[in-house]
């Protein structure tokens, strides 16, 4: 049960009635259905989520790389939830969503023995490795641990551009878990967590 109500749009001023409805599902949801206690707070939320989604540089498959990982990696089930049946639709297969939940980036074409003992994520990628780079930095972002090389390494393989989406995509989907955490906003009426391993 969430620490707040979850309002109706009817239940907010005319202006930011549309923003509990969500774009893909076409209904109120109960993430923006809490944060809508403060109206303002819930506009500048869609917007920024808006920008990182649009703006991040990314293809949907690989933006919803990101936000599952960002997911995991801050157990928000609420958040994962949502994302297996977006991610799944942007391409993201089930085996590869337990693999992010489980922080085993083996099936992105990543090549572990390359990470040095202080714990960076130096991979060295085979095939064409962009999935595994991708999640390697995502993760060193959540972390606090992006070095210099894995930033070089990544711009050069992406752009400065998608380097601050990527790093603005996972932290603001980190943002809103912790918001999630803090209002204890739970699933959907009659639906069941889809789980770490969706398969």
């Amino acid at each position: 049960m969430a620490r707040i109500p979850y309002l109706d749009p009817e239940d907010l001023p005319e202006e930011y009635r549309d923003l509990v409805i969500s774009k893909l599902q076409g209904k109120p949801v109960n993430v923006y259905a809490a944060i809508g206690n403060n109206p303002e707070v819930l506009a500048g939320t869609r917007a920024f989520l808006s920008s990182l989604w649009e703006s991040s540089g990314l293809e949907d498959r690989d933006r919803e790389l990101v936000i599952l990982l960002a997911a995991a990696e801050n157990d928000c089930r609420y958040e994962w939830h949502q994302h297996v049946g977006i991610g799944g639709d942007a391409g993201v297969t089930k085996a590869e969503m337990a693999a992010i939940a489980d922080g085993d980036f083996d099936s992105f074409d990543v090549d572990e023995s390359d990470s040095d003992s202080s714990g960076s994520q130096n991979a060295e990628r085979s095939g064409d490795g962009d999935d595994a780079l991708l999640l390697w930095y995502a993760t060193a972002v959540l972390d606090h641990d992006v070095d210099d090389d894995l930033h070089d390494e990544f711009v050069e393989a992406y752009d400065e551009s998608t380097a601050v989406g990527v790093a603005s995509l996972a932290s603001g989907y980190t943002s809103l878990a912790g918001v999630l955490d803090a209002l204890d906003v739970g699933l959907e009426e009659g639906e069941e967590f889809a789980g770490w391993d969706p398969r």
